[in-house]
């Protein structure tokens, strides 16, 4: 990190020499209609479906929270019924009618009301636990957000890269039938041989073949950019960018501690080790007694003196349960959170130890491509020059077909090479910011 500080220069050239070359071809002022990033990234957001997935799934985790709660509040239930009963018990004495001590018809209508009084902090720990669920599922949508939108980023730039690649590749093409034009003048004059002539056609074959091979790839990555923006098949793809990019101020001492504070999979780790050791202190309070009351208010019949008449009735109580024996339900319930407590707290260690080796990884493939940058400007100017100088000596006839194919050749790897370079730059940039927690948008 400290030699990174130190490349203050490296920085500044390099940005320069990013800038430059890509910018005359796809900068410039964003027409109406066409994609940027920005854009794009917006319409991940809005249209695809992972993150509205995802969205839903908080809207479940609020209404667990809501549920949980529910344990604070009286449960309150209605209840009316009918039971028709004969025989029924009665007594006589002498002559008289018959003394019924229970209806017939028994109607029974009331309202009951319950409630946990005392439960050693087990809805407590049952709400904490619905509130870190909610916490989670927040972190994995935001995290589902940003593994989205640098995938958004890699597409994006990859299909920059391409275009710019097949425009090279084109380039190399017109400059290989501009020899060929040469070949068969030359060959009409018979100062070139035929395979001459083949040497060029085979040149300009393999150079189309590469060309083929790269708009498949177009294909395929714009296939890929529709389905994450939700764009559909029948509307044009107008990419408008640039490979120019700012250095991530990121590299500094404090870059992995600055990570380990940002990065959602950390904090999702944190929160599942808090998850588990709440299932933990719920499991451990399953053994331990629940004192609950309740109360109730109706009307029935079936009271003397008059067993038919509807009267009201109140009942009410207190309940005590305490678990003797649940068959080692209790006890293997602690056993099984406890080693899922020991498994998250070492599942956040590993995660931790992750993001740091991300970014090193990062910080060094940041360095090592601002490297490849600086070398591959000056092999484009070198083989440019050597082009230039063949074909003058091709056209006095002072070279050889072989000598012309191999500049043009070498011109054409230059230039890939410090496009992939730029691409590159490019993207290890984004990705250090992917591994310290930046938010690109």
């Amino acid at each position: 990190m400290k030699r990174i500080l130190a490349k203050t220069g490296v920085w500044t050239l390099a940005a320069l020499m990013l800038s430059a070359p890509c910018r005359t071809a796809l900068a410039g002022e964003s027409p109406e209609g066409v994609l940027t990033l920005e854009k794009s990234i917006r319409l991940v957001r809005e249209n695809n479906p992972a993150l509205k997935a995802a969205a839903e799934e908080i809207t479940a985790a609020e209404a667990r929270v809501t549920k949980s709660k529910s344990a604070w509040y009286p449960q309150i239930t209605a209840s009316a019924g009918y039971t028709y009963i004969d025989p029924v018990s009665e007594m006589s004495f002498g002559s008289t009618p018959p003394i019924k001590f229970m209806p017939n018809n028994n109607y029974d209508a009331k309202v009951t009301a319950r409630a946990t009084i005392f439960d050693f902090g087990k809805r407590g720990e049952g709400v904490k636990l619905a509130l870190s669920g909610k916490k989670s599922t927040e972190h994995t949508l935001e995290l589902t957000r940003r593994e989205l939108t640098f995938q958004t980023v890699q597409l994006f730039y990859g299909a920059l890269f391409l275009h710019e690649s097949i425009r090279v590749q084109q380039k190399e093409i017109g400059a290989l039938n501009k020899a060929l034009e040469f070949s068969t003048k030359r060959y009409k004059a018979g100062s070139a041989t035929r395979f001459d002539l083949l040497s060029t056609e085979v040149r300009i074959a393999a150079a189309r073949s590469r060309a083929i091979d790269l708009d498949h790839a177009l294909r395929r990555n714009e296939l890929a950019l529709r389905r994450l923006t939700g764009i559909a098949d029948n509307l044009p793809l107008q990419l408008h960018g640039s490979f120019s990019t700012t250095p991530s101020a990121s590299a500094e001492p404090g870059i992995v501690t600055q990570a380990l504070q940002q990065r959602l999979e950390v904090k999702l780790a944190v929160e599942n080790e808090l998850v588990a050791r709440q299932k933990r202190s719920i499991a451990i309070k399953e053994g331990l007694p629940v004192i609950t009351g309740s109360a109730s208010y109706g009307r029935t019949n079936g009271y003397q003196p008059d067993i038919e008449v509807m009267r009201n009735n109140i009942a009410a109580g207190v309940h005590l349960e305490i678990p003797l024996f649940t068959g080692f339900r209790n006890s293997a319930d602690r056993q099984e959170t406890t080693a899922l407590m020991h498994a998250a707290a070492e599942r956040r260690v590993d995660t931790e130890q992750q993001v740091k080796n991300e970014v090193e990884e990062m910080l060094d493939g940041v360095q090592t491509s601002s490297k490849k940058l600086l070398t591959t400007d000056a092999q484009v100017n070198q083989a440019k020059l050597a082009a230039e100088h063949a074909r003058a000596r091709y056209e006095n006839g002072m070279a050889t077909t072989l000598d012309l194919l191999d500049t043009e050749s070498s011109l054409s790897q230059a230039e890939l090479a410090r496009l992939q370079a730029t691409y590159e730059y490019v993207m290890s940039n984004y990705a250090l910011k992917r591994a310290t927690g930046e938010v690109f948008w």
